[in-house]
């Protein structure tokens, strides 16, 4: 690690603790050379998965989105923060463990789909009918009727 100070390459690790409930080191070193004392954080680096679009496009995954699509269904809905950003959390961490370089969109809206099926029903029908374009009352009615089905019949 380079010292912020004289950019001196030599430095030592004088003191280290968890933070971010684990999720961070917390480093204090001091340079070796001028003594100035400075703190870093180690966090680690999990790689998303590109994505590809319907037309075939790529492009970098972006949480943002990901995380607005679940706001816009979850609107005006008894949803907490936290049960939302744990949604997110699950997203996120399924689609690192899938160990992709790449993944389909229908992969990430199937997955937010089962999410919000756990979190709110009405959020569910909410983001299936943009997510699947429903074209009239009907379609609505049918994904109704499948939310009422048993999860393992869907999921097969």
């Amino acid at each position: 690690m380079h010292c912020p100070f004289c950019n001196e390459t030599d430095t030592k690790v004088i003191d280290s603790r968890l933070v971010a409930n684990g999720g961070q080191v917390r480093r204090r070193r001091e340079c070796q050379t001028c003594r100035e004392r400075f703190t870093t954080f180690e966090v680690a680096e999990l790689l998303m998965p590109k994505v590809i679009k319907q037309d075939g496009t790529r492009e970098p995954f972006d949480e943002q989105k990901l995380r607005n699509g679940l706001q816009r269904s979850l609107e005006k809905r008894p949803v907490s923060v936290e049960a939302i950003e744990s949604s997110l959390n699950n997203v996120r961490h399924y689609l690192q463990a899938l160990g992709e370089r790449e993944v389909k969109s229908l992969v990430i809206g199937e997955r937010v789909m089962e999410e919000l099926r756990n979190l709110d029903q009405v959020a569910y029908v909410r983001f299936a009918s943009v997510y699947r374009s429903f074209q009239d009352v009907s379609e609505f009615q049918q994904e109704i009727d499948r939310l009422k089905e048993p999860q393992e019949k869907i999921s097969k």
